[in-house]
């Protein structure tokens, strides 16, 4: 249960998705090849060739073998017990390293075989690793908390270590022994064995069906087809015909999707009893001592503003001139605006976005905008999608798939927010603390969206970039916070019922996400049955439990700490970015409720969610004085 200090975890990708559907502004070669330097990643950074990356395997190999063979030592002093955290915190370094370096290559070119076996091979000596190190926790509890606290105390190399050795004896009681642990370790691949039956059906196995369109052509219903017509075709009868093709393939397979799905909560019912916790709410958030009405002041106060939200649906429906608006009309656009920016554009409008930050800040974002950093355009064989990726001790890295949109433009700011916490944390933090959590991952990013949707406001008068521009801020508000508190609601109500020792079937399911699409819709939105089945569509629900409010979560904090450095008087707003600057150098180095109250703001309050609720109103309301100028 607890991983952070005593497991090697490599893998922690921030990971934006671009929206499914993002024209292409101007053609651009698909030859990696054809691409100048200077728009793609300079991996040399991290190792020269696979000469030196072979040599990193093996020290890293080399050093899982030491660490194994100090089994029944921690105890014997502090000396020992700080030879193993060192020891440990090396190879986390190292791993950075050897893992990054085949996984940012396969990124650019995922047909490239060589690659992913060398990715494959890192995975397989890590897999082995957690395996080999599940006796550490239990060693370490052995040690009594007064003679641990008395070496942290008188020994100053402890320092780095002292929040997570901490945070390990707060959960003591739900450390089991060794053997159990081990026993738990063991079951760890078939806990992950419900995923693997949901990618496998929604993925592998699934059937898409063919429609006919209103211009007579024949177009597949799969994922990236249903997202086209859902945002391109202006014919709300064809978006109502995708609409149903597709989402018919889960009403067939719902029965089996809730069989997966009660599965899924059964498994983490009995994880949570396992280590004698009262809820699977609590097991999931107590690793980061997060309050558990923390997620239900969430699901309350969301739920009971909804107002904004149906507001913006009924703008919407009004300004399309439908007479019913259907959730499969939420993602057409509203007005016609292809203008286009280029990257060199957009690279100085966020320089310039992030100047409330200080010159420090605004030089760092110059720096990482400066190459080698960043991977920019598409290529024949990359990955699609976009994220920035800690790589400690070399810089971040960040994937794009650049096209000339505003939407594009965005990403960029919002990856470089992630970017530059990674930067700021892991130049302020040792090793042991300079990973933060997902908790508090969007705050620095959607913070420079903020930004840089109030800069690029100020600087155009053209009602139809100002309505371009205001969608942007409110999808990224309808997507990453109403709608993840909306899932957030429904899962946390089936792990109740799976906890209450009551059945789980479609039907259940699909009433309780009925009650929700009613609560946050209001009459704004036509009622479809089809939409009750949203939730075998969220591969978050099947694959990482009680994750969605996060986004939310970081959304609120975010919206609450912008207006603290940017309003009121000057002394108090450089108090606040004080404060918010850093939260960014913190890393892990405190719970992140902790860090956040530190910074200013407090989530077991309703205000705090509610200035993203006050944000989304005011939106709307500059939303409609813009669409108004248009007739």
């Amino acid at each position: 249960m607890v991983k952070k200090s005593f497991i090697l975890i490599v893998t922690v990708i921030l990971v934006i998705f671009l929206p499914a559907v993002t024209p292409m502004a101007q053609e651009r070669s698909q030859k990696r090849d054809e691409i100048p330097d200077q728009y793609k990643w300079n991996l040399n950074d991290i190792y020269a060739n696979w000469q030196e990356w072979e040599k990193g395997l093996a020290e890293l190999d080399q050093k899982m073998k030491v660490i194994a063979g100090l089994k029944g030592t921690l105890g014997k002093g502090a000396q020992h017990l700080l030879k193993a955290l060192k020891l440990q915190d090396d190879m986390g370094i190292l791993a950075y390293r050897v893992f990054r370096y085949p996984q940012l290559m396969r990124d650019t070119d995922t047909r490239n075989q060589e690659v992913s076996g060398r990715l494959q091979q890192v995975r397989i000596l890590l897999s082995k690793f957690g395996v080999a190190t599940s006796w550490i926790n239990p060693e370490l509890l052995q040690i009594p908390w007064e003679t641990m606290k008395k070496w942290l105390d008188s020994t100053a190399e402890f320092a780095p270590h002292r929040f997570n050795l901490g945070n390990l004896y707060r959960q003591q009681a739900h450390v089991l022994d060794e053997e159990k642990e081990n026993l738990l370790a063991l079951y760890n691949q078939f806990r992950g064995t419900p995923r693997s039956i949901y990618s496998e059906l929604s993925t592998s196995d699934i059937k898409f069906p063919t429609i006919k369109l209103s211009d007579g052509k024949d177009v597949q219903m799969t994922m990236g087809n249903y997202g086209k017509i859902l945002a391109t075709n202006r014919s709300q009868e064809d978006r109502k015909k995708a609409f149903e093709a597709h989402y018919n393939v889960y009403k067939d397979n719902m029965n089996t999707y809730a069989a997966i799905y009660q599965g899924v909560c059964q498994r983490d019912w009995a994880v949570a009893r396992s280590r004698k916790y009262k809820s699977t709410l609590e097991a999931a958030l107590d690793n980061n001592k997060i309050p558990t009405t923390v997620y239900e002041n969430l699901v309350k106060t969301v739920k009971a503003n909804t107002k904004p939200l149906q507001r913006y649906s009924r703008l919407r429906a009004k300004v399309l001139k439908l007479k019913e608006y259907h959730v499969y009309d939420g993602s057409i656009n509203i007005i016609d605006f292809d203008k286009t920016y280029p990257y060199d554009q957009a690279k100085e409008w966020v320089v310039a976005s992030v100047a409330p930050l200080g010159e420090n800040y605004q030089s760092k974002v110059k720096q990482a905008l400066s190459g080698g950093w960043i991977d920019v355009y598409e290529n024949t064989g990359k990955r699609s999608g976009a994220y920035s990726a800690d790589t400690y001790g070399v810089h971040p890295y960040m994937l794009l798939n650049y096209n000339d949109t505003m939407s594009n433009v965005f990403t960029l700011g919002h990856e470089l927010g992630h970017a530059m916490h990674t930067l700021l944390s892991s130049e302020n933090q040792p090793f042991s603390t300079h990973s933060y959590t997902i908790f508090a991952a969007e705050v620095a990013s959607t913070f420079n969206e903020r930004l840089l949707l109030d800069y690029l406001l100020e600087r155009t008068n053209d009602p139809k970039e100002r309505i371009a521009m205001l969608l942007q801020a409110i999808r990224g508000i309808d997507g990453t916070f109403y709608f993840q508190v909306h899932l957030a609601d429904f899962e946390l109500q089936v792990h109740r019922l799976v906890e209450q020792g009551k059945p789980i079937t479609a039907k259940i399911l699909n009433n309780i996400m009925a009650d929700l699409n009613k609560a946050y819709n209001g009459d704004s939105v036509v009622e479809d049955k089809l939409l009750d089945m949203v939730w075998t569509r969220i591969h978050h629900l099947f694959r990482t439990p009680y994750y969605v409010y996060q986004y939310a979560t970081s959304f609120a904090a975010s919206a609450q700490l912008y207006d603290q450095v940017t309003k009121g008087p000057k002394k108090q707003r450089k108090a606040a970015l004080e404060r918010f600057l850093n939260l960014l150098k913190s890393g892990g180095n405190d719970y992140p409720m902790e860090q956040l109250k530190k910074a200013g703001v407090d989530l077991t309050r309703p205000e705090t969610i509610m200035a993203v609720i006050n944000r989304m109103d005011e939106l709307v309301t500059l939303l409609e004085k813009e669409i108004n100028k248009l007739k």
